[in-house]
Formats: structure tokens, C-alpha cells, sequence
């Protein structure tokens, strides 16, 4: 039976975080609806394969993390994960679910298939590549950022291409080892006879179509052209599938910088893509004008409706840039694929995380709850030895406060364990906090001593009583023992009034600064708005920003226009304007 299947490519930015937006991650990836779902820029390391961040019912996964941590990449550097929507993962004859799947590209990381474990065997370096050292291989292999997975009719490489910037020649070698590396792979399948599809974020924007801002050289580029090396209209062997649908739409992008707001006016690039190369399933012997692209794929776009800024959304410059954007820079781009015929009964590949360990032990929940149990009983069992109220916090015996301890002790007894510590450490909480918050009334009230408490306890108590009072009769106020009936009463309304006259004044007091503080505020609202420049364009007041990247002027601050950034065609997009915070010199960046 042949059947109709849809992959999706899409640089997440984050799992977590795009895990947090929609909830849950089957929310998410059942809002892609596709069959095969390759995600870049996971940034989760080995130990965070927690079950909620890596697996969903209905849904096969295969995950790879960063292995290293040079130049201080953390351990939750890049990362890609393939989701595969499959009904059963064992004896299933579906094409999503893989017969096979490698984390990385060079053999070393190991292989699984699902007919054997391959687990005992020693990695071998994959065919193609064995004019590469182990040490170059592993390097390039050890930054968590290809997946692939044998489907059968096609191998699906799932690929986040590195990112170098103009003067950083070590991460420009690392990307040209890299792409030259996976070349040697997909021709070394080519060769075999072996389709393979390629998808993922490549980091390069093959042609000026495909960037916002293209100077005229910028196609000279070397990885640029490499790239358009590789397509069939340049005598390569790959697809460009996105560019075979849409050759001339302009504007085709796929990210966007946060930094500058550039999504309002579509200022992007497009480098998340699909590649396909191979013959096509249909098993004629005249192959001409047959191919896998040309007969297979029935379409192939981008998912706009990902992208964090919508129509309609209030600009960055009128009060927009309070409204968080959620989402990644990116967007996901898609391919549907027709007429593709069902594979032979297989089973999930061990490289699945449903096998790896701590998928495995978080799914565990009997062991772990019956271990947290028994803690926190532990935890009980010892309060219940311990006196429920200790000696310094002892309440004397009148029969109000009698009935109330006694009510208190019934319901904590009555309470189930999980609730009583709890309700313990509050109690405990509001005790000291009301020890904390005496009134002056307070000191006037006798405390009678119980048969039942204890003696030092209570005589401690008389005696911080007595001090009280012989204080106040220092001040000339009489002490309680010698006032009964009006004169008490007097002496009550007094302390009432005092007390009442204090907490004003606090009221008063609080006021004040708040009032103060206020005023200090607007001072230095009034000051930076005499400090920052207005920009040339708008004449408007830019914003700041800091120099993160190493060099001389890393820390330095500086300022720019606030507008998102634009085509310089658009008079409503930034204008360009910079000015260096500690100098008065400043300049205009032409546009």
C-alpha cells in the first residue's frame, strides 16, 4: 500500500521553551502534524532526557546531545531530536518509523537498527570517511548536531549546521571539516543507490533570494558556494525542494534576528531547508526525468504562522516592546511526500529514548513514590516523638486555650501524613511570627499560671510580666495589681490611644518615603531622558545596548536607534543610528 507522508524541519530555539509555550510537548508536536518531525537547537544535554521533555504517545524519538564543552559551550549546546508519529513501535511495516538510526554522521557514536542491537560491537568510521582521523571525526561528531535515520526507501539526515562569523577562523575551519565531512557521506550512500533526504538548519543562505540584505558579493561567498554546488541546475546530485516549488518568491525567509525586532518588516534569511537526492520509486527502467524530488514531492513551503511576530502586533517604537513574543527565531518549513509504499515489519531501533536509562527510571513512579514516602513518614514519626509544642512555647492552661491546643491536636491527628508536616512547619511559622508582633496591650496582660505547665516556664513568664510593669510605673503609668474597676479602664484607653497614635505616626512614616522615593524616581527617569541621544532618522530616543562579543569594547555601552530592523527602502524601520554611551563621538551606519 503506498501512502502520502509530511516532514517538518524546525530550529525549536530551546526545547523547553517550546515545550513551556504550548503546554506540554504532544501539544507541540501535534500543532506541526507531520510524520517525521527534526528539530535543531534542542540545548539539552544527556541528562535532561526527563520523559516530559522527550517523550510522547504516539511518537518515537531519537535525541543528540552535545558531548563537549570547548570554548565554554555547555553541555546543552545545539542538540537535534526526530520525532517519528508511528501506531506501534514493535513489528510495524509503517515508513516513519525507522529500521535503523545513528546519532551523528561518523560511525564512532554508534548505530542501532531495529532487528539487533548493535550495542557490543566497536564503532567503526563510517564508509566514505576514512581519510579523516578519529580524533577530526570525533571533534566534528561531538557537538550533538545530525541524526540519522534509515526509513527504508530513504535515509533522513536531520542536520544543525554550525554557525562561524567573518573573523573567527577556528569556527570557519570547524564548518567547512563539517559540510565537507557530510558531503563524503551522502555521495558515499549515492553511490550505494540509496535515496536520502536532507533537512535541518544549515546556517547558510545559499543565494541573494534567500537574504534580506544582500550585498553584491555576497554570493562569493565559500559556503554559500559550496552549497549551490551541490544542486541538480549547478550539475550537483541535491534538490533544492523549497526553490524547485517556488523559484522566484522573494521574501522566502526563515529566520530572523530578536535582537533587532527584524521580523516586523520581514528582515530575514532563509537557511532552515529540505534536500533530496536519489531515483524514484517507481521502478521503470527508463529513469529519465525521473527522480525522487521530481516524482514524489508534492509540495514544499513555510510554516508562517509560527513566526512570533503577528499582524497587527503594536510596533517595538509605540509601546510594543513590553509584548513578549513567544516562539523561535525560526520557522518550520515542510515537504509532503505521495506514493510511498510500506516497508517490511520492523521495530524501533535501540537508539530510541524509550531504551535510555533515565526515560526508563523516571517512568518508575511506584519505586520513587513509595522511597518519598517513607522519608517523609520518617520525617513524622519523629515529631510525633518531640514534644508537638516545646518547652519555651509552652501556653498556659485557662480553659479557652486549653480547648484550642486540644482542637489543634485533633485535626493534625485526624490529617493524613502527607499533610501533617505541612501544617506543623506553619503552625510553627505563625507561632513566632505572633512572639514577633507583641502590642503594647500585651504587656498589660496577667498571665495565670497553670498546674499542668511548666514551672520555670511559667515563672520566666511572670518575670518578663513583671518587668513590664515596673517599667511602665517608672513612666508614672500605676501598675495592674493596684487599679481594678474605672481606673483600669482609663489606663486601657490610654495605651489604646498610644498605641493607635504609634501605628499613625508608622503610617505617616511610611508615606513619607514612599513620597521620597517616588520623587528620586522621576529624577532619574528626568535625567536618562536628558542623556539619551535621539536618533537622526526619527528623532527619536534610542536604546541601549552592551557589547557582548570578546574584544576591546566588550562591557562598552552604546546606543541605537530603537525602530526594528528594515529594508533601508522603508523610511519606518531603523534608521542606523549608533553612538558610543562614554564618547562623544558618534556615527551613522549607512543603509
Amino acid at each position: 500500500m503506498k501512502k502520502g507522508m509530511k516532514i517538518v524541519t524546525y530550529n525549536v530555539n530551546g526545547l523547553r521553551p517550546r515545550i513551556q509555550q504550548y503546554g506540554s510537548l504532544p501539544k507541540l508536536l501535534d500543532s506541526l502534524d507531520a510524520d517525521i518531525i527534526c528539530f535543531q537547537e534542542t540545548k539539552l544535554s544527556k541528562h535532561d532526557l526527563r520523559a516530559d521533555l522527550v517523550r510522547a504517545e504516539g511518537y518515537e524519538s531519537f535525541f543528540s546531545c552535545t558531548r563537549t564543552s570547548d570554548r565554554g559551550r555547555s553541555a546543552g549546546y545545539s542538540g537535534v531530536a526526530t520525532f517519528c508519529r508511528v501506531k506501534s513501535a514493535f513489528l510495524s511495516n509503517e515508513v516513519a518509523l525507522p529500521i535503523a538510526a545513528e546519532e551523528g554522521f561518523t560511525g564512532l557514536l554508534g548505530t542501532s537498527n531495529g532487528y539487533e542491537s548493535r550495542k557490543d560491537e566497536c564503532p567503526s568510521i563510517a564508509e566514505g570517511l576514512e581519510c579523516f582521523s578519529k580524533d577530526e571525526l570525533l571533534k566534528v561528531d561531538s557537538e550533538g548536531r545530525c541524526l540519522i535515520t534509515d526509513h527504508g526507501h530513504f535515509v533522513l539526515f536531520n542536520i544543525y549546521g554550525p554557525r562561524a562569523v567573518q573573523d573567527d577562523s577556528e569556527r570557519i575551519q570547524f564548518k567547512l571539516t563539517f559540510f565537507k565531512m557530510l558531503e563524503r557521506r551522502w555521495e558515499c550512500l549515492l553511490h550505494q543507490g540509496r535515496r536520502i533526504i536532507i533537512v535541518g538548519d544549515l546556517n547558510i543562505a545559499p543565494a541573494a533570494i534567500d537574504r534580506c540584505d544582500a550585498e553584491p558579493d555576497f554570493e562569493k561567498n565559500e559556503f554559500r558556494k559550496w552549497f549551490r554546488s551541490l544542486l541538480l541546475q549547478n550539475g550537483g546530485r541535491l534538490l533544492d525542494v523549497f526553490r524547485a516549488k517556488h523559484p522566484d518568491r522573494k521574501g522566502a525567509y526563515t529566520c530572523w534576528s530578536q535582537s533587532t525586532g527584524a521580523e516586523e518588516f520581514n528582515f530575514g534569511s532563509r537557511i532552515d531547508h529540505i534536500l533530496s537526492a536519489g531515483s524514484c520509486l517507481h521502478g521503470e527502467e527508463n529513469q529519465e526525468g525521473h527522480d525522487f524530488g521530481t516524482c514524489h514531492v508534492a509540495e514544499c513551503d513555510i510554516l508562517m504562522q509560527f513566526q512570533r511576530w503577528k499582524p497587527g502586533n503594536t510596533p517595538r517604537w509605540k509601546g510594543g516592546r513590553s509584548i513578549k513574543l513567544e516562539g523561535s527565531d525560526h520557522v518550520p518549513v515542510y515537504t509532503s511526500l505521495v506514493e510511498i509504499p510500506e516497508v517490511l515489519e520492523h521495530s524501533t531501533p535501540s537508539l530510541s529514548t524509550r531504551y535510555h536509562p533515565q526515560v526508563c527510571g523516571s517512568q518508575q513512579t511506584l519505586v520513587s513514590m513509595f522511597a518519598r514516602r517513607q522519608s517523609i513518614e520518617q520525617v513524622i514519626s519523629e515529631e510525633r516523638i518531640s514534644p508537638l509544642f516545646p518547652s519555651h512555647e509552652k501556653f498556659t492552661s485557662t480553659p479557652e486555650n486549653y480547648d484550642s491546643k486540644a482542637s489543634q491536636i485533633r485535626v493534625l491527628g485526624s490529617r493524613s501524613n502527607a499533610n501533617i508536616l505541612p501544617s506543623i512547619v506553619a503552625k510553627k511559622k505563625s507561632r513566632h511570627g505572633q512572639g514577633s508582633q507583641l502590642t503594647l496591650n500585651s504587656f498589660f496582660q496577667k498571665c495565670t499560671r497553670s498546674e499542668t505547665s511548666d514551672s520555670s516556664s511559667a515563672d520566666l513568664k511572670i518575670c518578663q510580666t513583671d518587668i513590664s510593669y515596673s517599667q511602665i510605673d517608672l513612666n508614672g503609668v500605676p501598675s495592674a495589681d493596684d487599679e481594678s474597676g474605672p481606673s483600669k479602664d482609663c489606663r486601657l484607653n490610654a495605651i489604646d490611644n498610644i498605641q493607635n497614635e504609634g501605628q499613625l505616626d508608622a503610617c505617616d512614616s511610611d508615606k513619607e518615603k514612599r513620597k521620597v522615593a517616588l520623587q528620586e524616581w522621576q529624577r532619574i527617569q528626568q535625567l536618562m531622558q536628558n542623556t539619551v541621544p535621539l536618533c537622526k532618522g526619527h528623532r527619536e530616543p534610542c536604546v541601549p545596548r552592551i557589547v557582548k562579543k570578546a574584544g576591546p569594547n566588550l562591557g562598552r555601552r552604546f546606543y541605537v536607534c530603537a525602530r526594528a530592523e528594515g529594508p533601508a527602502s522603508n523610511p519606518e524601520a531603523n534608521c542606523g543610528y549608533f553612538k558610543w554611551a562614554a564618547a562623544s563621538k558618534c556615527k551613522e551606519k549607512g543603509k
